[in-house]
């Protein structure tokens, strides 16, 4: 049979894939049709990619979602890998405003429909190429299955939920810091900020019995306590007490207190702590209890809360206060060389106001409980389990979770505000209070509070051109997927993407699926997500099912650069994924990821291995040429042969059941290469070996192999199906060796 002298991928992995597909093998009722030998079911939920992103070398390690749900297929379970995309709200907001940006656009031309309604488009126009991306690594999920964030049943679902928690008092209304372009009068993710190296003056003034170090003076008539490390023994008498301030517009009184993130090494070792301004000061005052006093308002100006200084924005007050205190007698020194990193705006590159906004919170104490014993119990397992221990940490850690985002892509909360009718609040706001920005039918953006501006417009003209509303905490809402009524406007903010994602594994499964299927048996991730998806999945899926989401979390091994760098554009480290395949085939990046590698650790990535592991796949070829070339007859005893092969197949079943993918990898392409090739295939050459023995042993090897490197196995596979009556079935639908 004549077969390539070298294996060129090129020629088989597009044809071998469609015939997977054809084949059904990658859905569920596959296994439940054609296995015999019938395990179960076994469910793998896919972390969504973001809908309009391309294929990264961190996508890659979806290798190891495949590996164990085609090692699991033949084994007879009934497998299913549900994929999906996500609407990655911040990001893919981020991403479409570069593009408005280069048409000379912001998203503050459109209101909030349009804008929403234009993402959307976007967003279609892209998804999908990652899908055919997976598809040239030989992802063998059902995509058939395939479930987007935004379709029609995860709204319901989400919305379900919380309305569900807000009707149980789970969910409040509380206000929360935010990145703030005073500029475009906007809040930003944490993506869309520009952090870049300054050198600012830091000032050392006198603050009571303390000399502290500011870089932001200016926020002094914000500050509600000054902290100390609580083991810095220089301070440790003042921790609890009360202390007077010289201020410039009087004296004021601040606590002491202790917390374990202030820096004994950073300036005198005592800090002031403004929780209105300031991201780590407003966690410090949530830890604390402190008053969150806001002396900077959305317009970036100084506000009546500061005197003398009232309407001065941010710049020209801090210089005025350094001078005021200066002259007082109240500034020690001034350092002007101090570096330090400083946000700014993406867009307008103004350094961004640290600002406390209205923000939706889900009380997290009740709802974590539950996680922590089901964690603490193995529940739920962990690979490798160091991992146990970090998500019980964070989870103790965990405070009250905001879940609103300032942005218009995502899922609007369903939140009604009623216009024009007077209601009493604990703090005599009034609906007619709430601030809007809307187009009006002149396309001009007005901004202000509603009561004035229906002066001049009409609701059904704010309600079209709305693109921003913005409700005090305590004005009075009515929860509803729909509008109560005409007079009612919709609360703006989207909820947080890790919201919605947080109940992927109830909108991925079929709803007849979740007494076979539920929990899942297991889901992959990095590390770095723990605490953001896998926790709040446990979390919703204990709340709303009372069961965990799944059995096991196995943790990705990060992919880095050769010399073990993370990959960013911006370090031009990045190496493209298809180009490697495209080189040397899917099959030999897939065994670069996997051989040798422990769970939650780094893969250095080079081109050089891959080249190296395309060896292999040239290595497994031409041992089947070999094979092939034979007569098979049986010429000698080989008892000795079948139990080292056996050996070979316990090893790698166990590494498998025990999720050592690196062992199990290593193990294979080990025997193969240095027992099958140089010992056994030497032995039939002089006769020591049978040939029916030889030929057994790639059989049984291309089952090993086939979960790691697919398509060079199948490749083979169909070139022997019909050698000496070998059965007609594809390989990713043979049975694994026993």
């Amino acid at each position: 049979m004549a077969m390539d002298k070298v294996y060129q991928p090129e020629k088989f992995e597009k044809e071998i894939y469609r015939k997977w597909e054809e084949s059904g093998a990658f859905k569920a009722e596959f296994g439940e049709k054609d296995q015999k030998d019938k395990r179960g079911n076994f469910t793998i939920l896919m972390p969504p990619p973001n809908a309009n992103a391309s294929l990264h070398a961190g996508h890659a390690m979806y290798t190891v979602d495949d590996v164990l749900i085609r090692w699991k297929r033949m084994q007879g379970y009934s497998t299913v890998w549900l994929p999906g995309m996500d609407h990655a709200g911040f990001e893919t907001q981020f991403v479409y405003e570069k593009n408005l940006a280069k048409q000379g656009k912001s998203r503050l031309d459109f209101d909030r429909q349009t804008l929403y309604q234009n993402i959307f488009q976007f967003v279609k126009d892209n998804s999908g190429m990652i899908y055919e991306q997976f598809k040239r690594l030989g992802f063998s999920a059902d995509w058939s299955r395939s479930v987007f964030t935004l379709d029609d049943h995860v709204l319901k679902q989400v919305w379900e939920t919380f309305i569900r928690m807000e009707k149980e008092r789970l969910i409040y209304k509380d206000s929360y810091i935010v990145n703030f372009c005073t500029r475009c009068g906007t809040s930003l993710a944490e993506l869309e900020v520009v952090h870049e190296e300054r050198v600012d003056p830091l000032y050392y003034i006198k603050y009571g019995p303390f000399i502290l170090a500011t870089v932001r003076p200016e926020t002094k008539f914000g500050d509600t306590a000054v902290a100390v490390h609580p083991r810095d023994k220089r301070y440790k008498k003042y921790i609890g007490q009360e202390i007077t301030v010289e201020g410039l517009i009087g004296k004021f009184k601040v606590k002491v207190i202790a917390d374990e993130t202030v820096d004994p090494r950073f300036g005198t070792g005592v800090v002031k702590v403004t929780p209105a301004h300031d991201p780590n000061d407003f966690q410090m005052g949530l830890r604390h209890g402190l008053e969150i006093k806001q002396v900077i308002g959305p317009d970036g100006k100084l506000n009546e809360k500061c005197g003398i200084y009232q309407g001065l924005r941010v710049a020209e007050a801090r210089k005025k206060v350094a001078d005021d205190l200066q002259a007082a007698g109240l500034m020690v020194k001034i350092d002007e060389n101090y570096k330090h990193s400083v946000g700014l705006c993406y867009k307008c590159k103004r350094v961004l106001e640290p600002t406390v906004i209205p923000n939706w919170f889900i009380k997290v104490e009740s709802l974590k409980k539950p996680v922590v014993e089901a964690v603490r119990e193995n529940k739920i397992k962990f690979y490798p389990t160091r991992f146990k221990k970090q998500i019980l940490t964070w989870l103790t850690m965990m405070h009250d979770w905001p879940i609103s985002r300032q942005i218009c892509w995502g899922i609007r909360i369903p939140v009604w505000y009623q216009i024009g009718k007077k209601q009493k609040t604990k703090n005599k706001k009034q609906n007619g209070d709430i601030e809007v920005k809307f187009i009006d039918k002149n396309k001009k953006l007005i901004r202000g509070k509603i009561g004035e501006l229906l002066k001049d417009y009409s609701l059904v003209e704010v309600k079209n051109g709305l693109q921003e509303l913005r409700a005090a905490v305590g004005i009075k809402y009515t929860v509803s997927v729909s509008a109560p009524g005409e007079d009612y406007l919709q609360e703006t903010d989207t909820f947080d993407t890790w919201f919605s994602s947080g109940q992927w594994p109830l909108v991925t499964l079929k709803q007849n699926e979740f007494k076979t299927r539920f929990p899942t048996d297991v889901i992959g991730t990095l590390s770095d997500i723990l605490p953001f998806w896998i926790s709040r999945m446990i979390i919703f899926s204990l709340y709303l099912k009372k069961e965990v989401p799944f059995r096991d979390v196995y943790l990705w091994s990060m992919v880095t650069d050769a010399k073990g760098v993370k990959m960013s554009k911006s370090k031009g480290n990045v190496i493209n994924p298809i180009e490697l395949v495209d080189k040397y085939g899917a099959d030999a990046l897939r065994m670069t990821l996997l051989y040798g590698v422990a769970p939650g650790s780094a893969i250095p990535l080079s081109e050089d291995k891959v080249r190296g592991m395309r060896n292999f796949s040239n290595k497994i070829w031409n041992a089947a040429r070999y094979v092939m070339s034979r007569e098979q007859r049986s010429e000698s005893r080989d008892q000795e042969f079948l139990d080292k092969l056996n050996a070979v197949i316990g090893s790698v079943t166990k590494n498998l059941e025990n999720y050592r993918l690196g062992l199990a990898a290593e193990t294979v392409y080990n025997e193969f290469w240095h027992w099958f090739c140089d010992e056994a295939i030497e032995k039939n050459k002089t006769g020591k070996l049978s040939d029916k023995a030889i030929f057994h042993g790639l059989i049984t090897f291309l089952k090993l192999l086939h979960p790691f490197v697919p398509f060079v196995t199948e490749a083979i596979w169909e070139e022997i199906k019909d050698f000496r009556k070998y059965p007609k079935q594809m390989l990713i639908a043979s049975k694994w060796p026993k």
